[in-house]
């Protein structure tokens, strides 16, 4: 669902890896990836992988730490950092907190990670000086909403909120603290005393949205999506609530009297928003509605009806790029033009702008990763393993599991079921070699049932 899309997990490189963000691999490697998705001089003075450094900037300074969560397969977190931190606007925010960028694929963030209990990704946080939680965001935001999680950050650290400034307050620090439960409550309870026109209202909703999901609540998400639309319509949150609504009302109970209906009016905002051309909406927001509109036609057995909403979501993509203006920029879109590629058939369509990719940011793994994933679709598999290959010489951290199996699938494909099964066991071994906060139980049982599965035949 769009809640959780810019995790980007099972398509591009394992099942098993997209249970959970833990989902397990190898080490990094010694040398550090240079970091990919900058396309402007940046304008604040992130602090990379240091986590004890910024505490202690913070201290000395007095202000909050902002934590920026990601990870370089998230094309959400790549798509903020390639067209929101680098805004001018922002510039005159830099000095009101200690600003901290954390590779959540890195084993030295691992502690880190797991403290803050990271679960999807982009994750934003704004710390106090103790490095207690007081804000947490999910998922993308535009240039409005960050300024506002900023101001709310600083209220939130400053302690002194009454009413329903107060329990918003509560909410904020429960659902900062994973506490998604105790959080719904609160969102609730501080959305329904709200005035008309709280500036809070829409991050509220949203976050309430996630809390619900989270909680397997998804009638509840649902219901609150369609109630909040016609507020939230004309807002940045207008894509992430309608396509957020619709996965939600898909994953209601069939039985529930009121899920047809909230599909339909989910469904008709949910492509008011895509069609509309808003530039207040993120591009990575309007992708991930296209993507729930695709899984609710696919739902319906309607493939003619997915398959025109992937041609004209490609065509989408396609602009987007093209309009990007840099290579950062551009490669922002390159994991959703691969699978609407996929979906349509047409693979082919994915392997110039992967290759262009490869070429213009060397140390990423990500593009030979998905060029491993295309032509092992293309049943080009010679080719599917020298870019899987690539891959691997430079993946590092959870993901690397990912691009193992697909390794061994490929291998499986070519019908070496002796390579395949060796791939499969060095992922095992990665799973079971991560530190704590990625290593991943569910992963490892994945693994070891797969390598007790019977070897299929080739395709």
């Amino acid at each position: 669902m769009k809640l959780l899309h810019a995790f980007f997990l099972g398509v591009v490189l394992a099942a098993t890896a997209a249970a959970t963000l833990s989902a397990a691999s190898a080490p990094a490697p010694s040398a550090s990836p240079k970091k990919p998705g900058t396309s402007k001089k940046e304008v604040l003075p992130f602090i990379e992988d240091d986590y004890p450094r910024a505490l202690a900037l913070a201290r000395s300074r007095h202000v909050p730490i902002f934590v920026d969560a990601w990870a370089t397969w998230c094309h959400t977190c790549r798509s903020m950092r390639a067209f929101v931190f680098t805004d001018e606007a922002l510039r005159k925010r830099a000095g009101e907190f200690v600003w901290l960028a954390i590779d959540t694929e890195k084993p030295a963030n691992a502690a880190l990670t797991k403290r803050l209990q990271i679960d999807a990704l982009p994750t934003f946080f704004v710390l106090d000086a103790t490095g207690s939680a007081a804000l947490r965001w999910v998922g993308g935001a535009s240039l409005p909403q960050v300024e506002k999680f900023l101001s709310d950050g600083k209220r939130a650290v400053g302690g002194k909120a009454r009413g329903v400034e107060e329990t918003l307050a509560r909410a904020d620090h429960a659902y900062a603290a994973g506490d998604n439960t105790l959080a719904a409550k609160l969102y609730r309870e501080a959305i329904d005393a709200a005035p008309a026109g709280w500036p809070r209202y829409g991050r509220s909703l949203e976050s309430l949205l996630f809390a619900l999901s989270a909680t397997k609540d998804n009638a509840g998400c649902a219901r609150a999506a369609q109630a909040s639309w016609t507020r939230l319509a004309k807002t940045p949150s207008a894509a992430n609530v309608a396509a957020s609504g619709l996965s939600c009302a898909l994953d209601m109970e069939p039985a529930a009297p009121d899920r047809e209906k909230l599909l339909g009016q989910l469904r008709a905002e949910t492509l008011e928003v895509v069609r509309s051309g808003r530039i207040d909406v993120a591009a990575d927001d309007v992708s991930g509605a296209y993507q729930n509109l695709e899984d609710d036609r696919e739902r319906a057995a309607d493939a003619a009806g997915k398959m025109s909403l992937l041609r004209e979501h490609a065509a989408f993509l396609e602009h987007r790029a093209e309009a990007a203006g840099t290579p950062q920029g551009r490669a922002v879109f390159d994991a959703h033009r691969m699978i609407a590629y996929l979906d349509l058939g047409e693979p082919e369509r994915a392997i110039p702008m992967l290759e262009l990719s490869e070429k213009e940011f060397p140390d990423d793994y990500n593009p030979p990763a998905r060029l491993a994933f295309t032509y092992d679709a293309m049943k080009k598999y010679d080719d599917a393993a020298a870019a899987s290959d690539r891959a691997l010489a430079k993946a590092y951290g959870p993901r690397k599991l990912g691009i193992l199996q697909k390794r061994a699938d490929i291998e499986a494909h070519r019908g070496d079921a002796a390579a395949s099964r060796r791939y499969l066991e060095e992922a095992l071994s990665s799973a079971q070699a991560l530190p704590e906060g990625q290593r991943s139980e569910n992963a490892i049982a994945a693994l070891r049932k797969k390598l007790e599965e019977p070897a299929k035949p080739k395709i």
